[in-house]
């Protein structure tokens, strides 16, 4: 026979397991998380694709220009102006103005040699040019100078050059040009390279002084095989990339291609001109050099980071009131830079304008009509 104990464990388990049953009753109700092994409460299916979170992404522009197909080559940065300044005259240096890697302008005084001895000169110069002259007027004493003879300007002509006065103009003339020469100063803008003499030194016309390169013209020889050569033009465009720093793209003209193709290499060699002012490309680089073959004018052009594949077919998305707009489009030539959008073979129109915005940045996953928040890459409007 059960005892009162049994009784009352066995009504407050009861009580225990229904109360248990009530709140996950209750946690249901109020949408808490079901049970394990329970069917979710939404099917996946019904998740909305028009989700309002706008996702990041970064937009370029399209626009209507020229494709430039290129020659890709590579080469060595030269200075169109670089110079080795010397000194040409003797004497003590007294100052120097510049240190290495200060830029300069043109006609700034780098160094100065002691003016003293060269002032001496002249004067002892000017000195001897006078006694030439006063020579000369006491050798045309009592000269008529009315008479336009072939005799009296015989006679004049005997006197000067007795008197000395024309070595004297000389060496007056050579006098003044060495002080001159005293003070040297830069011929061009640019930067000191080196710098070869110190105050209080003795230096022979010959020494060395300076070097001075402008690192806003440089040129590069670049090297192009043989078989690309045909397709490069003076005057054409030309896009230099440093080979030590890659995303750093300037943009140059074609100068000449040269004449001479070296027998062992099978290439030529062209000359680019760079106009930077930067400093970041300077002589002695190498780097490389994409070279103008071809220019497709008034073409649709969008960022080749625009242009993807899915399903083998080639699309854009574009920018369009805020949602990604998913648009299969027919693609041309390609530089690596920006690609061709052609007319589309039924409507016989770019399915993309000018003044359009692609996205060419967080945009590989996207869904058609996904909502986006454009960052521009470049200057424009985000639509």
């Amino acid at each position: 026979m059960p005892s009162r104990s049994d009784g009352v464990f066995g009504t407050v388990a009861v009580l225990m397991l229904w109360l248990g049953a009530a709140w996950v009753s209750g946690c249901r109700d109020r949408g808490g998380s079901p049970a394990a092994g329970d069917a979710p409460a939404t099917p996946a299916a019904d998740i909305r694709s028009d989700s309002t979170v706008a996702l990041p992404v970064v937009g370029a522009l399209v626009r209507r220009g020229d494709l430039v197909l290129s020659v890709r080559a590579t080469g060595a940065v030269r200075a169109e102006r670089l110079v080795t300044l010397k000194v040409e005259t003797q004497g003590t240096v007294s100052e120097v103005l510049v240190r290495p890697g200060e830029r300069v302008a043109a006609g700034q005084v780098l160094v100065r040699l002691d003016p003293r001895p060269l002032d001496l000169a002249v004067r002892e110069a000017e000195a001897a040019l006078d006694e030439a002259r006063t020579r000369l007027l006491d050798a045309l004493v009592g000269d008529d100078p009315a008479d336009t003879s072939a005799a009296a300007a015989q006679r004049r002509q005997g006197a000067r050059m007795r008197s000395g006065i024309a070595g004297a103009e000389a060496r007056l003339e050579r006098a003044r040009l060495d002080r001159e020469r005293a003070t040297i100063t830069a011929p061009f803008g640019g930067v000191v390279d080196r710098v070869g003499v110190v105050a209080a030194q003795r230096v022979g016309a010959g020494e060395e002084i300076a070097r001075l390169v402008d690192l806003g013209s440089l040129t590069i020889e670049a090297s192009v095989l043989e078989h690309d050569l045909p397709y490069v033009r003076a005057g054409g465009q030309a896009i230099v990339a440093p080979s030590a720093s890659r995303d750093t793209r300037y943009r140059g003209t074609i100068e000449a291609v040269l004449p001479v193709v070296d027998t062992a290499t099978r290439a030529g060699r062209v000359l680019v001109r760079v106009r930077t002012g930067d400093g970041r490309l300077r002589p002695g680089m190498y780097a490389d050099v994409q070279l103008e073959a071809a220019r497709l004018v008034g073409r649709v052009l969008v960022p080749a980071g625009a242009v993807i594949e899915r399903d083998g077919r080639t699309l854009v998305f574009r920018a369009r009131a805020g949602r990604a707009d998913w648009v299969y489009v027919p693609v041309g030539r390609s530089n690596g830079v920006e690609t061709e959008i052609l007319a589309d073979s039924v409507s016989g129109r770019t399915l993309v304008a000018p003044g359009d915005t692609v996205l060419v940045g967080g945009h590989l996953t996207l869904t058609h009509d996904a909502p986006i928040r454009v960052r521009l890459q470049e200057g424009g409007r985000v639509p």
